[in-house]
């Protein structure tokens, strides 16, 4: 038995169902939790299925998340998507259900859950669930909802099909997601549509981004930056591809700095792996798009050498 097949009898057997995502989530976290949902909810409509975790306005248009409480989660099968470690589960009681079970794609540095099916040449956790919907379809429906969800999470991961994750594999995930009713169009549109504030800080990202010898470059993003753009910490992530657009960029550090004082840092990479570094610095993620965090400017000052060190030992022309 496949660990697919058995993800599949546990929803079977299952008359509760939890699906958590991680915190502070993109595309693919809401698309492959809500999308899954949705399959499960329409193919088994006897069954209790709940997403819970935190909304967020800018997601609106995919769907709303559920509200919990310590006791849906009796006797619940719960199934954690695209989280990498526990700290990141959006949610306090996944841990209470029956049976957790890990679905991701990023490299399985804390192996919770049993089962765990974590697949990290996968694009994203939305071309898996769709994956998972194939291979198990006789008893499954796809309705063009939660199809417009998976495509919108695969196309997030993917970077609108830009990213070495992208494979022949993606494409057809892709094609059968539409041929099932997702709207490209609009879902494209919307995940390339950024605010006025964003562009305003898109061009501050590139008049004030600093480039080294080697290909590594960063910016800095501070509360006080932060708040003359009238902007906050999720949004920024519009501004985290832009480096990577510029010919002589090889990777690059977005460094924004959070209520408390502390730095969130996303790395990005054309090339070079950076999930090794980010590992040094609490974080974690795949090897051309990981997460950290910077507890001040000298680790800040730290993070900029050691991503001026990993671009100097890549060997690839940008």
């Amino acid at each position: 038995m496949t660990v697919q097949t058995a993800i599949f009898e546990l929803i079977k057997q299952a008359k509760t169902i939890i699906i958590h995502r991680h915190q502070r989530p993109d595309p693919d976290a809401i698309g492959s939790q809500l999308g899954l949902a949705d399959i499960i909810k329409t193919s088994f409509p006897d069954k209790r299925v709940l997403a819970p975790g935190k909304q967020y306005h800018g997601f609106d248009w995919l769907g709303q998340m559920d509200e919990v409480s310590e006791e849906d989660y009796h006797d619940a099968l719960v199934l954690v998507l695209d989280t990498a470690n526990q700290p990141r589960v959006d949610g306090e009681f996944y841990q209470q259900g029956k049976t957790l079970v890990k679905i991701d794609h990023h490299p399985n540095d804390d192996a919770f859950g049993d089962p765990q099916w974590v697949d990290v040449d996968a694009s994203s956790t939305s071309e898996m669930v769709y994956n998972w919907y194939a291979q198990c379809g006789d008893e499954l429906t796809l309705t063009a909802n939660a199809a417009r969800l998976l495509y919108a999470g695969i196309v997030g991961d993917t970077g609108r099909f830009l990213y070495s994750a992208t494979k022949p594999s993606t494409m057809r995930a892709a094609a059968g997601l539409m041929e099932a009713g997702a709207d490209a169009e609009t879902v494209n549109r919307i995940e390339d549509t950024i605010t006025l504030p964003v562009a305003r800080l898109s061009a501050y990202v590139y008049e004030h981004l600093t480039q080294l010898d080697s290909g590594a470059a960063y910016v800095i993003l501070t509360n006080d930056i932060m708040d003359s753009f009238e902007i906050g910490d999720a949004s920024t992530a519009g501004v985290v591809p832009l480096p990577g657009r510029i010919d002589t960029v090889k990777c690059w550090a977005i460094f924004v700095q959070q209520k408390e004082g502390d730095y969130r840092i996303r790395l990005r990479s054309k090339g070079p792996a950076i999930n090794e570094l980010a590992k040094k610095h609490d974080g974690g993620g795949h090897a051309l798009a990981s997460g950290a965090k910077a507890s001040d400017q000298q680790e800040i000052e730290t993070v900029v050498r050691e991503l001026d060190a990993v671009a100097s030992h890549d060997e690839k022309e940008v």
